[in-house]
């Protein structure tokens, strides 16, 4: 069995970053069972250091921040996503889960929104850079929106490989930058069906690159209940995270799991403790 950390800060289910319910609210008990498999282990998310937030954000991204009653756990979820990356590189563990109170990847260099307050993956990556000899990185972005902070953050990195599922088809000309058009696909019946298939024909990509670590980010707010729908079901979830799961062990690749949009708490419980225990037990 692989081992899987789980980073978590009880603040994520006291001042979730949606408006709409505390979507945390069943944590961590909703784990209780997973983590008495020998494998799991739950560790508590530290806060990142101010210092490593300014090697990829402006100065005054900290003020705006402090301003925003959105980015309470800011701190603490650009923490858990370090930490996990930074015990990746170290081989201390195989796969990660992240929870996240704010979320990250529409946050650029000197602008945020949607309560993504700092880029927690990209800081995360420069950290395992400067600490370890990974080098190469490719993110799965399946929330409903576009990651543009990401993006905008990443432009000139070769070494990253972006493929993010959204409303436009883009790939950039070193072919480390793809948009895959998901929207549409919302008005027809068979959406998970489609949505997956759409996931599965760029995963070739991955493998070619090369990667050093596979990074999911994961958001259920693509759900048909919830605030981004595309028209999803919970299976479709599991379904990526088989296609994820399949990727890292076919080639050897460690994953991590970082939890991005979604505010319904019921979908949170019905979906979170199932892709970790596939995490655990594949």
């Amino acid at each position: 069995m692989k081992s899987l950390g789980i980073y978590y800060h009880p603040s994520f289910s006291r001042k979730s970053y949606m408006t709409i319910g505390n979507r945390l609210r069943d944590f961590p008990e909703a784990l209780e069972e997973l983590l008495k498999k020998p494998n799991v282990q739950l560790f508590e998310s530290p806060r990142v250091s101010e210092e490593l937030i300014l090697k990829v954000h402006a100065p005054e991204m900290l003020k705006m921040v402090a301003r925003d009653r959105l980015c309470s756990t800011a701190y603490e979820s650009v923490g858990g996503v370090v930490a996990a990356m930074e015990d990746l590189a170290k081989g201390k563990i195989d796969r990660a889960f992240c929870f996240i109170g704010a979320g990250g990847h529409h946050s650029g260099y000197n602008h945020f929104w949607g309560a993504c307050c700092f880029n927690d993956v990209v800081i995360a990556i420069t950290q395992v850079r400067a600490i370890s000899p990974w080098r190469r990185f490719a993110i799965v972005d399946t929330d409903a929106h576009h990651g543009d902070g990401t993006r905008q953050l990443t432009a000139n990195d070769r070494e990253v490989l972006h493929l993010c599922f959204c409303g436009t088809d883009y790939t950039s000309p070193d072919g480390t930058k793809i948009d895959v058009d998901v929207y549409r696909l919302g008005w027809h019946g068979d959406v998970n069906r489609q949505y997956v298939e759409k996931v599965r024909g760029v995963l070739p990509l991955i493998p070619r690159f090369q990667p050093d670590l596979l990074i999911w980010y994961y958001g259920f707010d693509t759900h048909q209940d919830d605030y981004g729908s595309l028209g999803l079901t919970e299976p479709a979830y599991f379904e990526i995270c088989d296609l994820m799961l399949s990727v890292s062990q076919e080639w050897h690749v460690p994953l991590q799991v970082v939890l991005g949009g979604g505010s319904l708490p019921h979908l949170a419980t019905a979906t979170i403790p199932e892709i970790i225990r596939r995490l655990a037990e594949r």
